[in-house]
């Protein structure tokens, strides 16, 4: 078994959340927090209700922050390192329905310096492109074009420098060494990049909400032992498991084997066939000992799939787990149920995304937030 590695740049071998939830510092998300999230937000969300997110810091004093009106703001990212697959949209699907539900701010940040510095054989040209496109796919998802602002590190570096600075002031070498395992080897751009990460965090005085995949989390907690220092808040998180790869392997989805992942530009045939072929199945190895013993929901992929988003209604999936415990429905039907999801989801994630292009500008320069960002400079 491999060794299990979490950082925000690698995810290897299988991940125990009940251990990075003590290994990190973080809190589990309670039933009581739980369900005083989703009265304020008077909805409930099946990435909450079915544990995909997880773990926290803090959200009981964003929701207290809520509660007396001196409100909160969101703050989430993107390093754009290829093209996007449906693992990297969740924690925006998850965004945005925070957004609609509390209608406060949201920053995007986008980190295409930390993804050029990362990679020796890309050009910041092409770092640029790719940022670009995946703007796009966070912008067809529908935020607030007045209440969001998306941004790329190097395109609005100008106005961050000032408070970077601050910020890499209080962060000592052995600090980043000891919390991202940086070496002697490793550029000094990588060893000064967390100071740029932690900056939106900063951009307004009241308390920041950072949703993401728990792999981001060391960021955070150099952010909390510097903020209050600063002037800011302690920025709160809720984090997110990995959507599994399609292989069931282990660790998370990987933009360099495609076959673990559906990426928002696959079409309708290449999604079929990467399911039917990859998605790691729970069933037995033939038709008659499946109809006989059942297949397992606990291992099978295109089920996790499911359950973690793509079957919204309660009812319906569990229906589809019986059926498939109990031998009723085989694996065939099984990822054939999960095709159907998901190529309805990106048909409706292209149509968005071409709508899309007629107003990025506004997340970026346009918008209400956007524009009072460009006219800020922290001093």
């Amino acid at each position: 078994m491999a060794e299990t590695k979490v950082t925000p740049w690698e995810v290897s071998g299988k991940v125990d959340y009940d251990k990075l939830t003590k290994q990190f510092g973080t809190k589990i998300i309670n039933d009581d927090l739980r369900r005083r999230l989703a009265r304020l937000a008077s909805e409930q969300n099946i990435l909450l209700e079915r544990g995909v997110y997880f773990s926290h810091r803090d959200l009981d004093l964003i929701l207290a922050d809520h509660e007396s009106k001196k409100g909160f703001f969101l703050y989430t990212g993107r390093g754009p390192s290829g093209p996007m697959h449906i693992g990297h949209l969740l924690p925006m699907v998850f965004t945005k329905w925070l957004q609609d539900r509390f209608g406060v701010n949201l920053y995007v940040q986008i980190t295409d310096d930390e993804k050029f510095l990362l990679n020796r054989e890309r050009e910041l040209a092409d770092v640029d492109k790719i940022a670009n496109d995946n703007i796009l796919d966070i912008a067809a998802l529908g935020f607030d074009p007045n209440k969001t602002f998306i941004f790329k590190d190097t395109q609005y570096m100008r106005n961050m420098y000032p408070i970077a600075l601050r910020v890499a002031r209080q962060i000592n070498l052995s600090q980043v060494r000891a919390t991202f395992g940086f070496e002697s080897s490793t550029n000094v751009g990588m060893a000064f990049f967390p100071a740029i990460e932690i900056i939106p965090t900063m951009f307004e005085k009241k308390r920041c909400l950072i949703p993401a995949a728990i792999d981001q989390d060391p960021f955070w907690r150099l952010q909390r032992d510097i903020a209050e220092g600063l002037g800011f808040h302690k920025a709160a998180q809720i984090h997110g498991k990995f959507l599994p790869p399609l292989t069931g392997a282990e660790g998370k989805m990987s933009a360099s084997q495609p076959e673990t992942a559906i990426y928002l530009s696959d079409d309708p045939k290449t999604v079929r066939n990467k399911i039917m072929k990859y998605a790691f199945s729970g069933g037995q190895e033939s038709i008659e000992l499946h109809r006989k013993l059942g297949g397992n929901i606990n291992v099978d992929v295109s089920y996790a799939w499911l359950r973690d988003f793509f079957e919204q209604d309660p009812k319906k999936l569990k229906k589809i787990g019986q059926d498939y415990t109990s031998g009723k429905m085989l694996t065939g039907e099984l990822k054939g149920i999960l095709v159907d999801k998901v190529n309805s989801f990106l048909e409706q994630h292209r149509a968005n995304r071409e709508k899309a292009k007629e107003h990025v500008d506004s997340f970026m320069h346009g918008g209400a937030l956007a524009q009072r960002m460009w006219k800020t400079v922290h001093n």
